[in-house]
Parts: C-alpha cells; structure tokens; sequence
C-alpha cells in the first residue's frame, strides 16, 4: 500500500488521525475526497490525512488545485468530482475551494432551497458528510486539531439547547460592541467536530456554535476588536472597527485605517457582484442582490475551542473560547448570499439571549461560558 509517509512532518499524523477516526468516523472502503492546493503546509497536511484514511482502510482520493480566493472560481474538474458524490468531501486549501461557476449562473434546486455550490447542496442535503480547512497551518493543525472533542461537544450541545428556545440576543464587550440579533426560527449550527452522518459538517480545527440572523433584523453597533477576514488578507486589529448596523446591514464604519480597509473590501465585494452580472456569470437580479448583501450581517458565531487562540488566521481565530464573532457577507441560511463572507472577532463579549416570554439566558459573560 503506497503512502506519503516520509514526504510530511510526522507530528501531522496525530491530527489526521483525530480527523478521520474521531471527526469522520471513518470506515472501511468509504470514498474520500480531498481537495487542496500545491502549497506546502496545506499539501503535507492533506497527505497525512490520505496516509489515515488509509489506515482505517477507506478509499481516499487526493485532488490538487491552484490557490483561490474568495472571488475565485474552483477547477471545473473540482466541481465534477465533488458532484460525484463520495461519502466525504474534505477541503484542505490555502485559502478557499473556489466558486461553482454553474452554481452561481442556475442555482441547484434542493429539497428545501436553492443553492449556489454544489458543495453546500450534497451536505445540506445530507447527500455526504465534509469538513474544510480554509487556510489551516502546521502549527494549528498539531495544536488545535487533536482535542477533547467530548467536552467541546458538551459545551456546543448547551449553547444550542439554549439558542434554540431564545428569539433574541444582546452582544455587550467592553470594546464597544452592543448590539441585537433577531434568531427567531433560525438554524443554529454545531460545529464540534461531529462529521460522523450525512449532512454533518465541519471547520477543522473545530469549536463554535453558529447563526444566521434573520435577514435584516441586527441593530447596534459592532466593534470588531480582535481580528478580522478581509478580501484578499486577515489582520490583528490594532484600533477597533465600529459598524453601525442597522436593519440587518452595516450604515457606517469608523475607527481608522483598519476600517477604511473593511470599507473597501465591502466595495470590492459590491463591485465585482456587479461585474459578474454584466459578464452574464450572475443573472441581473441575483447580482443586484449579491452586491447588497456585501453589507449585510450574516452570521454570529461564539468560539469554543480552548487550545485556539487568536493568530489572524480566521479559521482558528472564530474558535477562540471566550469571543464571539460576526460575519460580513453572505449568511449559511440562503436568504442572503453574497461574494464574500468576512469574519471579524470581538473580545470578551457578554452574551444573553431571550425567549419570547423575556426571559434571560447568559451564555457568556465577560468571555466566560456561565457553566465553567
């Protein structure tokens, strides 16, 4: 049986390992795909899970692509053999999969709703099971991969438990964030590193609940404190980033030089929405509504992980226990879809959400969950 073992750093294998066995639950002659990039450190990570994946005897396939961003389209071969459908799709990439070009231009008619990437379809459909890595590093992956997944499991459970009965929540953080978040009826997303049946997902590393708000129904004002996704880059925060956020979509934007890159990243996400929609790669209607939703709240998200810490890597940075963070962009529900998603950190933030009734639930206080 040929393997990789030897080409890679061996401490990678502890995490591919916890990957397969313990996020996938991996079985024997299951079809695994692994989609990554050329680059080093996301290219020897994908070999250690392939050399896993072959130790529990499954049938990994290992699939290179160039780098994409998150204007990028993904390789139409990608596209083809994720429509394949095998029992997992895994995403390894150095920044992200790429676009679906034929899903952008004739969304897929699922069950429930339309989607613009074959990717989303297959798991909400509960067609396969996946978990992506959008920029993960060798440091990361050692660190914050192999962890007890049966106590983050128990802290996700509970803070749906509570989400899932509550309409409202109240973000406070002593860097200036106040701000309301319509949740009523909305799906609220474990990622706990439980990629065990069709239709599961996750983020690897792991440790987040997260939200869709209801479709312009967040009030306040979020300052951004930690770091933040932009388009083409992530940056530690170094003065906050103050949005006023009104019916759901960001007004206005303060607070120096890191706004003013926030500001243009909104803008390149409007614009090129717009390009794609003379290019006849959107349709009119759906690229008036992508360039909106360049300014709409689309998620909030509340890290869990307790090895992660905050490293301007997004996809370790939104597990960062004791912060939550919200995303600019396109939302997880379907109702707001845009070009980009842009995750930004607050610190130390109090959360408490509502029921209809009024009454309290705190899940956070001053970054700590209240059950610790």
């Amino acid at each position: 049986m040929a393997t990789f073992k030897g080409v890679y750093d061996g401490k990678l294998l502890r995490g591919a390992r916890a990957a397969v066995s313990d996020v996938l639950a991996a079985k024997r002659d299951e079809k695994i795909l692994i989609v990554t990039n050329p680059e080093g450190e996301v290219r020897e990570i994908s070999m250690a899970v392939y050399d896993a994946a072959l130790e529990v005897e499954a049938r990994p396939v290992l699939m290179f692509q160039k780098r994409k961003t998150q204007f990028d389209l993904a390789e139409d071969a990608v596209i083809k053999a994720i429509g394949s459908e095998p029992d997992v799709a895994i995403s390894i990439s150095d920044e992200k999969l790429g676009k679906d070009r034929w899903g952008l231009k004739k969304p897929y008619k699922g069950t429930k709703r339309s989607y613009s990437h074959v990717f989303d379809m297959l798991y909400e459909e509960k067609r396969f099971r996946a978990f992506w890595s959008p920029g993960i590093t060798r440091d990361m992956w050692t660190r914050t991969v192999p962890i007890d997944y049966s106590r983050l499991r128990k802290d996700v459970a509970k803070v749906i438990s509570i989400l899932s009965k509550c309409e409202e929540v109240t973000v406070t953080a002593p860097g200036g964030t106040c701000v309301s978040i319509n949740v009523k009826g909305r799906k609220h997303r474990p990622d706990d590193g439980d990629v065990s049946k069709p239709g599961k997902t996750a983020n690897l590393p792991s440790g987040e609940v997260y939200s869709s708000p209801v479709v312009g129904k967040t009030n306040g004002v979020i300052a951004f404190d930690g770091s933040i996704a932009l388009a083409e880059k992530e940056i530690m925060i170094r003065n906050p980033i103050v949005c006023g956020v009104t019916d759901g979509f960001i007004a206005d934007i303060s607070g120096g030089k890191d706004a003013d890159l926030l500001h243009d990243s909104i803008k390149m996400g409007e614009d090129r929405a717009r390009k794609m929609g003379r290019s006849g790669e959107l349709t009119p209607k759906n690229a008036a509504s992508y360039a909106k939703n360049a300014r709409h709240i689309g998620e909030l998200g509340i890290g869990l992980n307790r090895k992660a810490k905050i490293v301007a890597n997004v996809l370790e940075d939104e597990k960062v226990y004791g912060t939550c963070h919200f995303a600019v962009g396109s939302n997880y529900d379907g109702d707001a879809d845009a070009l980009i998603h842009m995750d930004g950190l607050v610190r130390r933030p109090t959360i408490i959400a509502r029921e209809r009734s009024g009454r309290e639930h705190q899940i956070m206080v001053d970054g700590t969950l209240t059950w610790d």
